[in-house]
């Protein structure tokens, strides 16, 4: 019984906004910046308590004043941007895209980059609504967190690929403006869609 509760909402919440996740463009962004491990470190645990909050507080989280929801995400894609930029440029253009940087603080902005951003997504309401229909905390939370996980480690391996193949025909700041773009777009994006969404 709990392990069909839990590949219930293993699946529910993997099939949740899987290409529209912008979590998960994010995380393939930092994996061209910093090192895999204390990445994913900051990651599992930013998840682990955005999901706690999701399955403690369940369809409350639809509740959260969307202009709130819109400034925090776009301040959180902005300090990711400020951090991908920084980081010398003196390195060979054959040396792969990656900034030179301790684990904590790779932890800690993967950590911020999740924790701050989408809060009410797809992914939390789906761990929500599961926590309240099966009545099993615990196990929704295990499954929404592994769920996320999972595929936060396919995006980091994609992201991962792409640095080791950037790295041998892109300099850095090439590399550095590409992923601010990428990130300056996903603060723009979700500002206008949370407050275009009617609450």
């Amino acid at each position: 019984m709990l392990l069909q509760l839990f590949v219930m909402a293993y699946a529910a919440v993997f099939a949740a906004e899987v290409l529209g996740d912008k979590l998960l463009y994010t995380t393939g962004v930092l994996a061209t910046r910093y090192r895999t491990l204390p990445m994913m470190s900051g990651i599992a645990l930013a998840f682990m308590a955005k999901m706690a909050v999701a399955v403690a507080v369940g369809q409350a989280v639809t509740a959260l004043p969307p202009a709130a929801i819109a400034v925090m995400t776009a301040a959180s894609f902005c300090w990711i941007a400020s951090r991908f930029w920084s980081g010398d440029d003196e390195a060979g253009r054959d040396e792969p895209a990656r900034v030179v940087s301790s684990g904590s603080e790779a932890a800690m902005v993967s950590f911020a980059s999740v924790f701050f951003t989408e809060w009410g997504d797809v992914g939390q309401l789906t761990a929500a609504t599961l926590a309240l229909q099966l009545h099993a905390p615990t196990i929704v939370w295990i499954a929404a967190v592994a769920a996320m996980l999972t595929k936060a480690t396919l995006a980091a391996a994609l992201g991962v690929r792409l640095r080791l193949w950037v790295g041998r025909s892109l300099s850095r700041r090439t590399v550095r403006v590409g992923g601010l773009t990428l990130v300056i777009a996903l603060a723009v994006l979700s500002v206008v869609e949370a407050l275009g969404t009617p609450r």
